[in-house]
């Protein structure tokens, strides 16, 4: 579960290293964000001389947590760090062009077919 205040890592390569959330997408007072939900983000910091600027309020996905999540087979999957991939907001499509480490399956069902396509892994 990841809400406001939560630290992001980026899994793709659009400059920023670390996100901040400062706006959980869906509903009034939408507290937790979980695997596929959109969240607002802040960009605390980035690598220099790339199109995403430190301070940079942006809009990402997140693709992973350290929050198990429950499959419907009765299966949990699960998360080292929690992560997020940098989106436009309209067309649910990844601003990087390269999406790094594994992805969950729960992408596919939110809309997210860009980012599932471009994972390495998707688990």
């Amino acid at each position: 579960m990841v809400q406001i205040y939560t630290n992001l890592s980026v899994a793709d390569n659009t400059g920023a290293r670390v996100l901040e959330v400062i706006l959980v997408h869906g509903g009034f007072k939408k507290r937790y964000a979980r695997l596929g939900d959109l969240v607002s983000v802040v960009v605390k910091e980035a690598a220099p001389n790339t199109s995403v600027k430190a301070g940079d309020v942006l809009h990402a996905v997140i693709v992973r947590t350290r929050k198990e999540v429950r499959r419907p087979d009765g299966t949990y999957i699960r998360f080292d760090e929690n992560a997020g991939v940098i989106v436009d907001k309209e067309t649910k499509d990844p601003k990087g062009t390269r999406v790094f480490g594994p992805i969950a399956r729960e992408l596919r069902g939110k809309g997210y077919q860009k980012i599932i396509s471009l994972a390495p892994e998707v688990v």
